[in-house]
């Protein structure tokens, strides 16, 4: 159901504007942390690197058995308080960070961070389902990933700066900003307007229609099959993705020849152009066929991976970083081309009233993606030089052609079929979201 035109005046754009702020603030946060993960932890807590690493990995593998959960809590409370729930519990994780002395402390912070990082995606991109329909969805989400890739460059430059700090004094002071950003972040969405799928409201008389069709639950989400392909077609070109903070940097200074200082400049260059060129893109790439396109998006990502497995054999000296930084385009042109569309359907396809369950299952791909590919990257990269882009080439290729499959299943409204002249018109009319 749209609300009224008087009410989307009111508070259209302050909802927005705070959506995106809170995103732009909890990416900054991430920006901190990611890169600096073993080292934050290390420093803070003096437990060994072995253990830290399983303890991340425990961590990481009870956040997934709770993401069922997260996917109920959403469709039920509402995805505002989901969002705000996982922020929190990621503020208070990192605050306890420097009191947490034993291992098993340690674990229990390391698992409330987990579950709020892996609870924020299907949250965030529920609460985006809430507020806005059709071309405007598209847009708030196209903002929302081009400003978060922004935050994380800002986050990756501040660590930088922390790190200049003496001793602990850095890390402490990442512990004490990460906790205030996430905090920050929760406040900035507590004053979002009650949004679409709030028991509230207009929405008070459906309740009860809306507590009988939630009574499918997930039998509903594993009887989807084109949904179901979709998010194993996610699973596949994911892959694409984890390669290049995983992978790519061993690869560049190993077998390349590159600098430490140079490989980490192509990761630069990937935030910087994406943060640039992620809205500009969704309008062009949301206009056709999303399945078509996404597809299209992990095709251009296997073009860059032969790119880079012909690069030790054909290119050598001065001209190396050029020609790494040309391939690096390439991929993130195939990121550009994937992410808006393929975003777009997880949400657009996922019903209102199980879009919780939807987005969480859709989630699981990402995870468990992350989950396995330091292993089978690892093992890729022992193979030698050019095992590693062949094999992640066929996964993503594998990939499209799993999502074609699945776009020819997914209706309508999903795939873009039916709201390409909304787009254009709400590119016209609209007010950009910052």
């Amino acid at each position: 159901m749209r609300s009224t035109s008087a009410d989307s005046g009111d508070t259209a754009t302050p909802t927005r504007r705070r959506l995106i702020a809170a995103s732009l603030v909890g990416s900054i946060g991430d920006g901190i942390y990611v890169p600096l993960t073993m080292l934050f932890v290390h420093s803070l807590t003096g437990l060994s690197l072995t253990a830290i690493g399983a303890g991340l990995t425990l961590a990481g593998l009870c956040a997934l058995t709770v993401m069922p959960v997260v996917g109920v809590v959403i469709d039920r409370f509402g995805a505002k308080r989901v969002v705000i729930g996982s922020l929190l519990l990621r503020a208070a994780g990192f605050a306890a960070y420097p009191f947490a002395d034993t291992y098993p402390t340690f674990l229990g912070v390391a698992v409330m961070v987990a579950v709020g990082m892996w609870a924020s995606s299907p949250s965030q991109q529920a609460l985006i389902g809430e507020i806005a329909q059709g071309a405007e969805r598209d847009r708030l989400l196209a903002w929302d990933r081009s400003l978060r890739n922004g935050g994380m460059g800002a986050g990756s430059l501040a660590a930088a700066g922390l790190l200049a700090l003496d001793g602990n004094t850095g890390f402490i002071a990442a512990a004490v900003a990460l906790a205030v950003l996430f905090a920050l972040a929760a406040a900035l969405v507590s004053r979002i307007e009650a949004v679409r799928g709030a028991a509230s409201g207009e929405y008070q008389g459906e309740e009860r229609q809306r507590e009988v069709k939630q009574q499918a639950g997930y039998r509903q989400v594993l009887a989807d099959r084109p949904y179901l392909l979709l998010t194993a077609a996610n699973f596949l070109i994911a892959f694409g993705y984890t390669t290049q903070a995983m992978a790519l940097p061993v690869f560049l200074t190993r077998d390349v020849g590159l600098p430490d200082a140079l490989a980490g400049a192509v990761f630069a260059v990937n935030t910087a152009l994406v943060a640039l060129l992620g809205v500009p893109f969704a309008r062009v790439t949301l206009r056709g066929r999303r399945p078509r396109t996404a597809a299209l998006g992990a095709v251009i990502f296997a073009l860059s991976f032969a790119a880079f497995a012909l690069l030790p054999q054909f290119v050598t000296g001065s001209g190396a970083m050029a020609a790494v930084l040309a391939v690096a385009v390439l991929y993130t042109i195939g990121e550009l081309v994937h992410s808006g569309p393929a975003q777009s359907l997880s949400v657009q396809a996922a019903p209102d009233h199980l879009r919780g369950r939807y987005l969480s299952v859709y989630q699981l791909s990402w995870s468990l993606c992350r989950t396995i590919a330091p292993l089978l990257l690892g093992v890729l990269l022992e193979a030698g030089r050019w095992q590693l882009w062949g094999v992640l080439a066929l996964i993503v290729l594998t990939g499209a052609a799993v999502l074609l499959r699945a776009g020819s299943a997914l209706p309508a409204h999903a795939t873009g079929e039916s709201t390409a002249p909304d787009m254009r018109c709400a590119e016209a009319e609209a007010t950009p979201a910052g």
